[in-house]
Order: structure tokens, then sequence, then C-alpha cells
């Protein structure tokens, strides 16, 4: 019996295209030797051409529909990868290193861009449950920095309580284990992050309303059990905190606190909004603000709310 002949690059881009991720992951595995040679051609043997690839097979995420000639997807991505390669000789300030996350942010006011190509190749799902597997302190900068609307370095190491140095490393460790995760996990099945995000929204809105109301509902309350601790500036120094005597105080100064975005992982739940004061209140809240929880089986074992410049 004759063995089936592998796909080719067409049928790959072809499959790829039409949302198949396990196809597109052929053809960066298929394809990584001769990108990584148009790399290291352009920035030698080193970190920053690795970097290079790396981001390249991220923007081929986004960017796989762009391809016309699907027999040339070989010619196209080492052409995503000497772009990559040049800016990376041309740039000498800051940048985000994952070109293609910071298209892929959930959007809450335009599901239609990039929205719409993300739901129909499932591609999002994919990049989120690569991202899971990641350690929590790289998975938590790579969220602020490509997710968020805290994204610049000073911000994500005061959100973080770590030097800018740190975060920069961090990022750094968390583009090249993402990369690799990706290329074994694109035959894999993924969680649906949609369904994550809608329902961690719902929960900030039921939290949000239960402490203006001044008592929360049974399913909140399992959500903040007793052992959930409060840290950063909003806690006590040499106390343990629980969050909701922090909220009463918000309520009771009439603060009110407005639901603005969402980022969620199954361990790490952003909740980014906007604080409204009363007219004359004295030491009022900062005007953004976010809250970073970090969980464990479901529920909030400890919430950070950082204090991140005006909303972009």
């Amino acid at each position: 019996m004759v063995p089936p002949s592998p796909p080719t690059d067409a049928e790959l881009t072809i499959r790829a295209q039409a949302g198949e991720t396990g196809a597109l992951g052929l053809l960066l595995a298929r394809h990584q030797a001769p990108m990584r040679a148009v790399a290291m051609s352009l920035l030698g043997y080193g970190p920053d051409a690795e970097d290079a690839v790396q981001d390249a097979a991220l923007t081929a995420l986004r960017r796989i529909g762009d391809v016309r000639d699907p027999a040339a997807v070989g010619a196209w991505l080492r052409a995503v990868v000497r772009n990559s390669s040049r800016m990376r000789l041309r740039v000498a300030k800051e940048t985000p290193g994952l070109d293609g996350l910071d298209q892929l942010r959930l959007s809450d006011h335009e599901p239609s861009r990039p929205e719409q190509v993300i739901e129909q190749h499932a591609m999002r799902d994919w990049i989120w449950d690569a991202m899971e597997e990641l350690p929590q302190q790289l998975r938590l900068v790579l969220m602020l920095r490509h997710f968020s609307g805290i994204t610049s370095y000073q911000e994500i190491a005061d959100a973080c309580e770590v030097p800018v140095g740190t975060v920069r490393s961090r990022l750094s460790q968390a583009r090249e284990k993402l990369a690799k995760v990706l290329l074994t996990t694109a035959t894999e099945a993924h969680d649906d992050v949609s369904r994550l995000t809608e329902n961690s929204r719902q929960e900030a809105e039921v939290t949000l309303e239960g402490a203006m109301r001044g008592q929360q509902p049974k399913e909140i309350l399992e959500l903040w059990p007793k052992e959930t601790e409060l840290v950063g500036v909003l806690s006590t120094p040499g106390e343990r905190c629980h969050p909701f005597p922090a909220m009463r105080r918000t309520r009771d100064k009439g603060v009110t606190q407005h639901l603005r975005h969402v980022v969620a992982s199954r361990d790490i739940t952003i909740w980014e909004m906007e604080a409204v004061n009363p007219a004359g209140i004295s030491n009022p809240c900062p005007p953004n603000l976010a809250w970073l929880m970090f969980r464990r089986a479901g529920r909030v074992q400890r919430l950070r709310v950082v204090f991140p410049g005006p909303a972009q």
C-alpha cells in the first residue's frame, strides 16, 4: 500500500485560511529552518534572530488570510521574517515584542475588528490555550502588555511591583516560550476564550452591583471566599485584608466603578474600570483602575488594585 503523500504548501495554506489551526502549525514547522536562515542573514546568530522568527510566526497567525498565492506561502513567510528583522535593525525605541498579539486583544466596542477574523478561524483560542501553559508571572505581563490598557513598561512594573528591567526580561521569556508552545499545540482542541471572558464579565458586573448595594449574592460570595487577600496599595501593611471592606469604603464615599474591559485566563483575571467620584469629594479615586485577580479553582485568592494612567 502506497503511503499518502504529505499535503502541499498550497493545501495547508488553504486549510489554515479556513480556520484549521493544525494546518498553520504544520506550515510554520515546515518553514521554520528557512525562516531562521533569513533572520540570521540579517541579524546574525543570537537571540535577535530567534525573536524575529518568533514574531513572524505570531504575525502569520493573524495574517495568513493575506496570502494570495497559497503555493508561495514559503516566500511570504520569509518576507515576513525579513520585515521583522529589518524592523529590529531600524527601531531602537521601546516596541511590543509580539506583533501578532497586539491585534488579538478582545475589544469591547469594536467586535468586528479583528473579532470577525478571530472568531472565524479560532486562532484566538489557540493562542490563549498556549498562554495558559506559561508560568503565571510570565503570563501576567503578557496579558497586561498585549490585551489590557496597561501597556507601558512602567505601568506593568508598577502593577506587578517589580523593576522595569524585570518586566522586559519576563516579556522576552514569555515571547520565546509562547512561540514554542504554539508550535507544539497546533493540532489540539482549545477552550473557548469568549465564553471564559463573558463569564468573567458577568462576575464583574454582579460583584460591582453587589458592592453598591452592600450585599453580595451567594455565587459571588463563593467567588470571594474568606481566605481572599487584598494586596498592594489598598492593603494595610502587616494585616491580612479581605477585599470587601475596601469595596464598602468605596461605596460609602459615593464612588461608582464602571466596567470597561475584561481579560480572562483560567487563573488570572483583569477587570479594567473607570471610577466616577461625587462632586466635591476629598481624596477622590483615580479615574482609571484595574483589578488584577489571581485565582485557584475559580475562586479569587489574591486581588491587587492598580491605578494606571489615562486610558488611551
